[in-house]
Order: structure tokens, then C-alpha cells, then sequence
């Protein structure tokens, strides 16, 4: 089995930074892409950013240029680092990671439990 916990969430206001977290733990041979996405309150999931295992990077077109994903591969963690937040960044964040659990296995994605982002004055 596989855990990610993530940390990082906070209240913030706006032109304010977080950097947010994400390691993963547990029966872990290889991890391919790692990703953030953010669900506001009555609005659907969308993808925030993505990272390869090899450092190519993917951004939703509304946080390029403020926010910036990174990833310790020796640590199994992605990162998010989110500068000039606005108010309508507010949302649950969620980490998600593609691993193979043993050589062999299949990949599965596993998620995060959410951490909370306000940005608010």
C-alpha cells in the first residue's frame, strides 16, 4: 500500500506565497508522474501542474508564471511552490503520484488527502 500525506495549506492574502508538499510512503519501486490539482467549492477538479521523472513540467494556463512544481525524487515528495496567490487560487489541493509498487507491477495513481489553500485578505 501506498500513502501520500501532504502539508503546506494555509490562509494567506493575496501576493502572498505557500509552498506546498507531498511524500509519498510505503511499497514503492518507481514513481512516474507526479501532479497537483485544486477543486474549488462547487466546481469540478481541474489539473493545477504536472512533473515527469524526468523534470519536463506541465501548468494550467491560470498559474503559469506564479506557480512552480518540483520534485525530490530521493524523497518520493513533489512540490508546489505558489507565489502572488489570488483569491480565486482558494481551493482544496490535492497531490497526486503514479507509482509502481513492485518491478512488475502495474501503475496505479494514488492521491493525497487534501490540504486547504484560502487566499483571502
Amino acid at each position: 500500500q501506498v500513502h501520500l500525506v501532504e502539508s503546506g495549506g494555509d490562509l494567506v492574502q493575496p501576493g502572498g506565497s505557500l509552498r506546498l508538499s507531498c511524500a509519498a510512503s510505503g511499497s514503492i519501486f518507481k514513481i512516474y508522474l507526479m501532479g497537483w490539482y485544486r477543486q474549488a467549492p462547487g466546481k469540478q477538479r481541474e489539473l493545477v501542474a504536472t512533473i515527469t521523472n524526468g523534470g519536463n513540467t506541465n501548468y494550467a494556463n491560470s498559474v503559469k508564471g506564479r506557480f512552480t512544481i518540483s520534485r525530490d525524487n530521493a524523497k518520493n515528495t513533489v512540490y508546489l511552490q505558489m507565489n502572488n496567490l489570488r483569491p480565486e487560487d482558494t481551493a482544496v489541493y490535492y497531490c497526486s503520484q503514479d507509482v509502481q509498487p513492485l518491478a512488475g507491477d502495474p501503475v496505479f495513481r494514488y492521491w493525497g488527502q487534501g490540504t486547504q489553500v484560502t487566499v483571502s485578505s
